[in-house]
Formats: structure tokens, sequence, C-alpha cells
């Protein structure tokens, strides 16, 4: 049996998917376990229990994480949450907590970063050449962070931070944020003109995603699969120990980590030592494919990202229109058939962070 057959997923089922995730999961949990000790009694009472949420008046607001050390580490830990694990992005990026106005907890989590520079799928969507896809993608971000924390989750949370990720809101932020700063990489000045937000779905089709429409318009399309190629299944400090040789060879792809020397560090070096070992680059592929989901902001993005227009014909999609039109589409919906959001007991979080000896 040939190591690429060891490393090879058995099984494409949600379930099976998760349980894969579960050492990286681990091992994260592991980084995180001194910084979660020190910080999880400051910002628990941000986490919310059923009993907290009285679906009439939930009001869900967008807050970016500035210079505020508490809500920057809320973040962090809120997103521990998910079974698998959330990227942290690189280079651009921008990171907002969604809190309920009516309670003061966290709702959800959205963190946009910069997009890969490889993904065939929507690639071919935008109708790319390599040189106009140098020119162009910085025009789009990839939502590395997207979802509902319970109890909120149980309302259908998500969709609406789903929603906000293609809203007028997070256009406009990007465009404070970025606009007439010069490329890091390109070297010029850019005109802060947000085009497409991406995602990927790491199980497969996305419940929250599919047929996601505001108006008359699917937000989020449904694209294609990835390649299912990464490096999360090197867990156990198994990742560590390849940097660790890169370094005993006085490799220098081992300490290029900063942003210019190309996208994912990680798995630059894992691709450098399976050279040097003279091992197949098929180690690197988990077999695990996420969905690809393309959210145009505007009418005419893809024809402004491939060259054939220069001007954006935006959607329209305010954030009070949002919220009012999530409250009545799928949270009271949700809340009249399923009460099961009142089961949850902020306390959970102890269990979910592995702090019950707290």
């Amino acid at each position: 049996m040939g190591p690429q057959h060891q490393l090879r997923m058995h099984g494409t089922s949600k379930k099976t998917v998760r349980a894969i995730h579960v050492h990286f999961r681990e091992d994260r949990l592991h980084e995180e376990k001194d910084f979660v000790r020190k910080w999880y009694p400051r910002i628990s009472h941000y986490f919310a229990s059923g009993r907290d949420i009285d679906p009439q008046r939930v009001d869900p607001y967008p807050v970016l994480v500035k210079n505020n050390e508490v809500h920057a580490a809320l973040f962090r830990i809120a997103s521990l949450w998910w079974s698998v694990p959330v990227s942290r992005g690189y280079g651009r990026r921008f990171r907002i907590l969604i809190f309920d106005r009516s309670n003061g907890k966290l709702f959800g989590l959205l963190a946009l970063t910069d997009p890969v520079f490889n993904l065939r799928k929507r690639d071919a969507w935008v109708g790319w050449e390599v040189r106009t896809r140098e020119n162009m993608l910085a025009h789009v971000m990839d939502a590395c962070v997207l979802g509902a924390v319970p109890p909120y989750n149980c309302l259908l949370g998500a969709k609406f931070v789903s929603l906000l990720a293609a809203s007028n809101f997070t256009r406009q932020l990007f465009k404070q944020r970025y606009g007439k700063k010069k490329s890091i990489i390109r070297k010029r000045n850019f005109d802060g003109r947000l085009a497409l937000v991406t995602t990927t779905s790491a199980l497969g089709r996305s419940s929250i995603l599919n047929r996601l429409r505001f108006g008359s318009v699917d937000v989020f399309q449904p694209v294609g699969f990835t390649e299912g190629y990464g490096h999360f299944h090197l867990a156990n400090g198994t990742f560590e120990k390849i940097r660790a040789y890169l370094t005993t060879c006085k490799d220098k792809e081992a300490r290029r980590y900063k942003f210019g020397n190309g996208p994912n560090y990680r798995m630059r070096v894992v691709r450098r030592a399976l050279e040097r070992l003279n091992l197949p680059s098929e180690l690197l592929r988990h077999g695990i494919r996420r969905g690809v989901y393309v959210a145009p902001l505007a009418r005419n993005t893809a024809a402004f990202l491939n060259g054939s227009a220069s001007r954006l014909s935006w959607y329209q999609r305010p954030l009070t229109e949002i919220v009012t039109f999530w409250r009545e589409r799928w949270l009271l919906p949700r809340a009249a058939r399923d009460n099961s959001y009142l089961a949850f007991d902020a306390r959970s979080w102890r269990r979910i962070l592995e702090l019950d000896d707290l």
C-alpha cells in the first residue's frame, strides 16, 4: 500500500469529513490553549444561551475588529467552535463580529481575506487569462470565516452572515480600508472596488448558500468543487517537523512566511520538503473537495474582472434591508417551527473549547 493511498480519505459524507478534521482541530485547540485560558473568563459573557434570545427582537449588527483587544480575543476564540477549523487568512484581511443588539450577545463571525491565486472553477466563471487575473485579482476577496455561533446557528443566522458578506456594508468597508492604497506585490495604487466575494464550503454543497436569494438574485452561485489538495491532514505536529527539517537544511522557504513571498506558506513549505525528500507531491492530495461559491457584487462582475467592462453596475443590498429580509424570510419562520435553540446553554462553550477543568 503506497503512501498516497494511506493518506486518502475513504467516504465523502459530512460525518466522514468532520472525522478527518478531528486531528487538525485538536492541533488548533492545543495551539490556542494558553490564549483561551487567559481570555475566556473575560469574554464568556458574550456567548448566549437559548433563553437569552427573543426571536421577535433579534437585531444583528456588524462591528469591525480594529484595535480592540477584547473584540480580537472574542473573534479568535469564537472561531474555534467549528468542527472543521477555519482559515486565519493571509495578506489583506479584516474581521467582523456580528452582535445581537437586543441582548449584546455574539451572533456570528465574518472574515475576508486575499483569495488564492489559482482557483480553477472561479477563474473559469470569470473567464480569466493569466495576465488579466494578475491585474484584477485585487478586486476579489474570500470569505474564510462565515457563520453564526450557537444558538443563533439554529435560527439560520448563517444566512444573515452570508448576505452580509455580499452587502453594501462589506463593499464600502473594503473601499474605506483599501481604496487609494498601494499594492504590496503590484506596487500600484488601488481604487478599492470590491467586485466579487468567494468562499468554499468545507462540507461540499452548502445548505446555507444554495438558493440564498436577495431580491430576484442568487447571492452565492455554486461553480464547482476544488481539486482536493491541502495540508490539514498533516496534523499531530507533522507540519512543525517538516518545517524543522527545512530549517535544518537551511532552506530559505522555511523563513519565507511574510506576505509577498507567495500564497499559502504551509503549502509551500510542505511542497519544498517533499521535493527534497524525493516524495510525490500527491501526498498533499487529501481528496476532500470543497464546494466553490462566487458572490458577484455587481450585475457585470465577470465582465469587469475579465476586462470587458470598466465600470461596475452594483447590486444594492443595504444592511437595514438585509436585516428585515432575513428576519421575515428565515428567522421568524424557523423559530416558530423549531425551538431547539432554547436547549443551548452558554456554559457548553467550556466543553467546546475543552476547558471543562477551568
